[in-house]
């Protein structure tokens, strides 16, 4: 989703809310962390309905990041779908 538009951090977690049950205690850690190890930026942006809200923009080593996770779980996927219809093919 931060890949299309930046998105501050309550708006991530009403989308991903939407998906997956999880909930504000279990986002924030995990931006966070993405933060720290360069896959996101953060800024500042003034709201009109209180504080400043604190938005991610996803940099070029997170679309890389992503990119790779993205390809491991599709590879992961496939193998369990084999494994679950009974074929030992890889």
């Amino acid at each position: 989703m931060v890949e299309k538009k930046d998105m501050y951090g309550y708006e991530l977690v009403e989308a991903v809310s939407k998906v997956v049950d999880v909930n504000e205690g279990t986002i924030y850690p995990i931006l966070k962390r993405l933060t720290n190890e360069g896959f996101f930026e953060t800024y500042l942006e003034e709201s009109k309905e209180g504080p400043p809200r604190k938005y991610y923009h996803i940099t070029v080593a997170g679309k890389k990041r992503k990119k790779e996770q993205v390809e491991e779980w599709i590879s992961f996927a496939k193998s369990v779908n084999d494994f679950i219809n009974g074929s030992d093919k890889k």
